[in-house]
């Protein structure tokens, strides 16, 4: 809880981003929402995601705007399907399966394209003056320059990346 993940690839002109959030970092709950104002929350949650140079802030020189903005809602049943083979689910199937999960978590995909790269010195998180309850964030960032790993706090919201491009 509280820690999110952020990745980051720097490819010539383009920066490509995933973040994975727990749902309690962005709405305050990781049950699966049954009532309207739980499903308004998530609802709005997934607007705010939506627009990633409104929660990470870059230089204007850097000329980036967005060219693809994707954002859901996902349970950790979804994973764990996968994993397992899904042999014992059948039993209880349609049994507030997503509750009883218990988790669940935002992805969200992002696609930049800047106009100067060389000007994308730094990153502000308005991330967390947007989510009130996410305290950290584990930023890797991969370019050129080789990968770098870094965690962003909300006391410090700022991530450097003068030495990666």
């Amino acid at each position: 809880h509280g820690v999110g993940q952020l990745d980051i690839a720097i490819d010539g002109s383009q920066v490509a981003m995933e973040l994975h959030a727990p749902g309690a970092d962005i709405v305050g709950f990781e049950y699966g929402a049954e009532s309207g104002e739980d499903i308004a929350k998530i609802d709005a949650a997934l607007l705010v995601l939506a627009e990633p140079l409104d929660l990470f802030i870059v230089p204007e020189a850097a000329q980036c705007i967005v060219v693809d903005a994707r954002a859901e809602l996902e349970s950790e049943d979804e994973h764990d399907d996968h994993e397992d083979g899904g042999e014992d689910h059948e039993d209880h199937e349609g049994e507030n399966h997503v509750e009883e999960a218990g988790h669940t978590e935002f992805h969200a995909e992002y696609l930049l394209e800047c106009g100067d790269i060389t000007a994308l010195s730094k990153i502000s998180f308005a991330y967390f003056t947007a989510f009130p309850n996410a305290l950290e964030v584990e930023v890797q960032v991969i370019s050129d320059q080789g990968a770098t790993a870094f965690e962003v706090e909300r006391d410090a919201p700022m991530f450097d990346l003068s030495n990666l491009n």
